[in-house]
């Protein structure tokens, strides 16, 4: 698999670093000899990560990021060269969520789960993929989750659509990037615990869509096989083996498929 880089030594910019996945893998990397650049929408929660692992004996910085403002990407690479001289590794990891019945959420949170999770990390390739080119090597990482392989959960139909064209997104960037020497890794859990309530707005009344009975891993699992998959190459991440199982069932006959859970969400 092309793509690999060295850890130890790598300059790795995450977004959405300040809790769950984000702060998860930012240790991982740090404790495998990366540097940090630690980045969130709170402040001080970033500043938080940096400091744990400035206090674990590694190197860390920390900077405010929305991921829907140019300037903060900006700032974000420009934090990475004058800090440590330089960018390896990309994480995209933000992401927000929209839930109530699809004909109850408006537009305006279409556009922001939009606007976040995905054009999010358009923003973060304009920004860093021209550095990555120049230098021909380094790595990508998108978070993009089990509601990007399979649709689970019509009550979060945004959140499905935007992983849905993450994992798109991500693939396609593989096909493109790896002949050029830069890893993309897309990162599908089923379910980790984190933080990701503060994330949803809910909209009209609670609905019980069918719900995918995988494990549900602990924020550092997470972290782990994300620097497993950047340090091996690995393009496809999964928390639970068992998903592969029911992708191949979709595959092989996605009419049988959704006529065997479409009677769930009743």
């Amino acid at each position: 698999m092309s793509g690999f880089i060295e850890l130890r030594g790598a300059t790795a910019a995450l977004t959405g670093a300040g809790s769950g996945i984000g702060r998860a893998t930012a240790l991982s990397l740090a404790r495998r000899g990366a540097q940090l650049v630690v980045s969130d929408v709170i402040e001080e929660r970033a500043e938080a990560v940096a400091s744990e692992i400035i206090d674990a004996g590694g190197s860390a910085v920390a900077t405010r990021c929305d991921v829907q403002q140019d300037a903060d990407l900006n700032r974000l690479r420009d934090l990475c060269l004058e800090t440590f001289g330089g960018v390896d590794l990309v994480m995209n990891n933000v992401g927000v969520l929209a839930m109530g019945p699809p004909e109850t959420v408006p537009v305006e949170a279409w556009q922001r789960v939009l606007d976040i999770n995905v054009l999010g990390i358009v923003r973060s390739n304009l920004v860093f993929l021209p550095l990555l080119l120049a230098q021909r090597r380094g790595h990508v990482v998108n978070t993009a989750s089990l509601s990007g392989l399979l649709a689970h959960g019509h009550d979060r139909l945004p959140y499905v659509t935007a992983k849905h064209a993450v994992v798109g997104m991500s693939e396609s960037l593989a096909l493109y990037l790896r002949p050029k020497g830069i890893g993309v890794t897309c990162f599908c859990p089923a379910g980790v615990r984190t933080n990701i309530l503060e994330q949803i707005t809910f909209y009209g009344e609670p609905s019980t869509p069918r719900s995918p009975n995988y494990p549900v891993v602990d924020a550092e699992e997470a972290g782990e096989l994300v620097a497993d998959a950047v340090a091996s190459g690995q393009f496809l991440v999964l928390t639970s083996s068992a998903v592969q199982d029911e992708l191949r069932e979709r595959v092989e006959d996605i009419e049988g498929y959704l006529q065997r859970y479409q009677g769930d969400s009743e």
